[in-house]
């Protein structure tokens, strides 16, 4: 059964993950790409590398922004680095086609229970994780860079859980949807 909204009129704003999603060039099928557990795993790699990375600066000085930059650079071309996966009936790839339900939630309306405040607190979460990162970033205080990347990378799986059920929902409402999942 179908019950999704229709299409709003084409001037319908792009949502800010939509922009995001573009700019790492996610649109159309170029999503099942990213839709590899490989793209999804090693794209938390990121974080504690680019921590790393800052951190380097006490050894190597201004050498650090070699890898920083190396870090950023995997950042932006991971979602298309890795080919379409064998199969999607996986979290990972569940949570990325969740992330393309709710990116486009303009075109597609979602139901009421994902637009409740839960995916605002993972992002508030994430903010707080990153203040405590870039304090123990600044500050060369492990134990604060090491909570930092902890509270972080626990919110952003905390989103993508809530995302993979966002799909689950949607493709049992919508066939386009249930297609995405092989």
């Amino acid at each position: 059964m179908n019950t999704a909204a229709a299409p709003p009129p084409p001037t319908a704003k792009a949502t800010s993950e939509q922009r995001v999603a573009k700019m790492f060039g996610l649109e159309g099928e170029k999503w099942t790409r990213h839709a590899n557990p490989v793209s999804v795993w090693t794209r938390f790699s990121v974080l504690p590398l680019l921590a790393l990375s800052v951190w380097s600066r006490d050894w190597i000085g201004w050498w650090c922004l070699v890898p920083v930059v190396a870090s950023l650079v995997f950042m932006m071309i991971n979602p298309l680095l890795f080919p379409k996966p064998r199969s999607t009936r996986n979290w990972a790839s569940k949570g990325v086609f969740g992330e393309r339900v709710w990116s486009e939630r303009t075109t597609v309306a979602p139901p009421a229970q994902f637009t409740t405040a839960v995916l605002n607190v993972t992002y508030a979460v994430q903010l707080i994780g990153a203040a405590v990162l870039a304090y123990g970033l600044v500050r060369l205080q492990v134990v604060d860079t090491i909570a930092g990347l902890v509270i972080l990378q626990t919110a952003k799986a905390w989103y993508i859980d809530r995302q993979v059920l966002l799909f689950e929902d949607m493709k049992s409402r919508d066939p386009r949807y249930a297609r995405w999942e092989y």
